[in-house]
């Protein structure tokens, strides 16, 4: 915990919001993203509230913003991991299980960005201005447009739909990643009646498979 004294300065006051960014980001290394509350947030970062919501207006602002500080992340890694895993003199339908494959390990131990993503649209999108809204679609564009940027090296085969399949990839992270990751009272009811268990999911075995059908559907259509 810090104890700030008053900003005066812009420079003190991007201190303050990167300590918040900081503190927020090690909570979430902690605990789920719904989980993040803005009194503990304020207790550690050893800020009041309502100062708090003078650098961000929002809990959800807070959390877009290490949203797309994780994604760039990824992003930065991705290239390697890619160039790792697929070899861009197999098949088309060999590299388009080997993309599937890559991405999913990738994402393995990437808890944060991947709970961010599930709570993106239905969570973090709420609570926020349009202006802040606005700031982030925009940032996600670009990581979108990034990722399809690095994809079309490896599926140059989907031309013009790249874009398309990497909103879908990760559209699919958020969904499998919240399937895979069930709450207490399901995991008890796994537990209770082990038929049911045919419906837990390993994230990296789901998202890998449904990485693969969705590639190998919008090459498919690229190629109507």
């Amino acid at each position: 915990m810090t104890n700030f004294q008053r900003a005066r300065s812009e420079e003190q006051r991007e201190i303050r919001r990167q300590a918040v960014l900081d503190t927020t980001a090690a909570m979430l290394e902690e605990m789920p993203a719904g989980a993040v509350s803005l009194n503990e947030l304020s207790r550690r970062v050893g800020l009041a509230k309502s100062n708090v919501l003078r650098y961000f207006e929002s809990r959800e602002a807070i959390l877009l913003e290490l949203l797309d500080r994780a994604w760039q992340q990824w992003i930065a890694d991705l290239p390697a991991l890619l160039d790792a895993g697929i070899d861009q003199a197999a098949s088309v339908e060999r590299r388009t299980e080997q993309f599937a494959a890559a991405v999913a390990r990738s994402l393995a131990e990437r808890r944060v960005l991947c709970d961010l993503l599930s709570s993106q649209a239905g969570v973090l999108e709420h609570n926020v201005s349009a202006e802040v809204a606005a700031r982030y679609k925009r940032a996600a564009v670009a990581n979108v447009g990034a990722i399809a940027t690095l994809t079309g090296r490896y599926l140059p085969e989907l031309g013009e739909d790249a874009p398309r399949l990497t909103a879908a990839v990760i559209m699919a992270i958020g969904a499998v990643w919240t399937h895979a990751h069930p709450s207490e009272a399901m995991v008890a009811a796994y537990q209770a009646d082990p038929s049911l268990t045919a419906f837990k999911l390993d994230f990296v075995t789901a998202l890998q498979d449904m990485l693969a059908t969705l590639t190998a559907g919008t090459i498919a259509r690229a190629s109507l």
